[in-house]
């Protein structure tokens, strides 16, 4: 595949312009602002992991940022890889921390979320709608999988974990309407699912660190 191929996967791009997807460029600060916010309730607290999940956060919004513009197949890269390499990192992070398991099964329970994924997406890919955003549904399935597993163990955090799927459930519905509102909403809908994604990602880690700091592992 050409590097330089130019990419016309969303409503509001109208052209190969830079700026030619203005709102879904600019709504990538939203990951920014939640890094940042989350970088600040982070203080005081030893939490490396929660504090790399911060790090990524505020990449998942260059990466994003770099795709809306240069709209390329190595811009789209710079967009996907950071929001897997966040979900990789949380999962590890949760069967270390809110399951207790030992860092050897942690690692490999996070790592056999892809093809366990994929095989999702691939199911989910023919159903009329959910199937515009297939490779993003199993995450949510997965967040309320947990929540359910948590349920009893950690009743707050299942909580926290069933709110983080709404959002996300949210989010990607408005994702997945960019293409079939494009004739009544020449803007498009793609620019909610960042601001939406920004604030369900910041959960997440306020759902960890709260977690952490109620006696759930702080400090390791």
């Amino acid at each position: 595949m050409d590097g330089a191929q130019f990419i016309d996967a969303y409503c509001e791009r109208v052209g190969p312009g830079f700026w030619a997807e203005p709102l879904n460029a600019v709504t990538n600060a939203a990951f920014v602002v939640a890094a940042f916010v989350m970088w600040h309730r982070l203080r005081g607290t030893e939490l490396p992991l929660a504090r790399l999940m911060v790090a990524v956060l505020a990449v998942i919004g260059a990466g994003s940022f770099l795709f809306h513009t240069f709209a390329t197949p190595w811009a789209a890269l710079a967009d996907v890889l950071p929001i897997a390499a966040f979900i990789l990192l949380y999962l590890l992070a949760v069967n270390l921390r809110f399951l207790a398991m030992p860092p050897w099964l942690a690692a490999l329970a996070a790592l056999l979320f892809l093809p366990l994924a994929a095989v999702a997406a691939r199911l989910i890919a023919p159903l009329p709608f959910l199937g515009i955003s297939a490779p993003y549904w199993p995450v949510v399935l997965l967040i309320a999988a947990y929540a359910l597993l948590l349920r009893r163990r950690a009743p707050a955090t299942a909580r926290g974990l069933g709110i983080g799927a709404v959002i996300l459930t949210l989010s990607l519905t408005f994702r997945s309407l960019d293409g079939p509102l494009c004739a009544a909403v020449p803007i498009g809908t793609h620019f909610l699912w960042h601001v939406l994604n920004a604030v369900m990602l910041g959960w997440m880690i306020e759902v960890y660190r709260r977690h952490m700091v109620a006696g759930g592992g702080a400090g390791r």
